[in-house]
């Protein structure tokens, strides 16, 4: 999807798009990139709506779709990652890299993924496949994705003339 039509999207319907485009960009859907789209909402929120809640729909829309990829890593466990896996050394390399980091330190590296680009995104599916517990997943991923779309929202408020100093 174009940056441009999500703009209008968030524009003409407001916190509806902007839960269902931050959702789409946790599930790690192309065309959805965070960098963009968080500090849009943020600005857009700075004259559209109250702060807290826009950020808050940001939040449960990231643990949401934290929650959906922990799913389907659970349930399509090691046959799902091998498909995705299978064409590319480079991300088969990378998955077991964060299955090491997810049995070695657990919902800390959870937390810790959650604040780096394109791994954040990924990191649910290997969680669900180790079955993780859920609930220190949940609660890492919380965590880990109020410090990421804080400041990226934030941010995007601060420019959209939210924050006076």
């Amino acid at each position: 999807m174009e940056t441009q039509a999500i703009f209008l999207a968030i524009e003409n319907y407001g916190l509806w798009i902007v839960f269902f485009v931050v959702l789409l960009e946790y599930l790690n859907l192309p065309g959805f990139p965070a960098g963009v789209i968080l500090p849009f909402a943020g600005a857009w929120s700075a004259s559209h709506c109250d702060f807290i809640v826009a950020f808050l729909v940001t939040v449960v829309a990231g643990i949401l779709g934290s929650i959906l990829l922990y799913y389907l890593g659970r349930f399509g466990g090691e046959k799902l990652i091998r498909f995705f896996t299978g064409k590319s050394p480079k991300l088969k390399a990378k998955m077991e890299q964060l299955n090491k980091k997810i049995e070695s330190k657990g919902a800390y590296a959870v937390f810790i993924s959650k604040l780096i680009p394109v791994v954040r995104t990924l990191i649910g599916i290997p969680a669900g496949a180790l079955r993780m517990n859920l609930t220190q997943y949940i609660v890492a991923s919380t965590l880990g994705i109020i410090i990421w779309n804080g400041a990226l929202f934030s941010f995007g408020y601060f420019i959209g003339g939210g924050f006076t100093v």
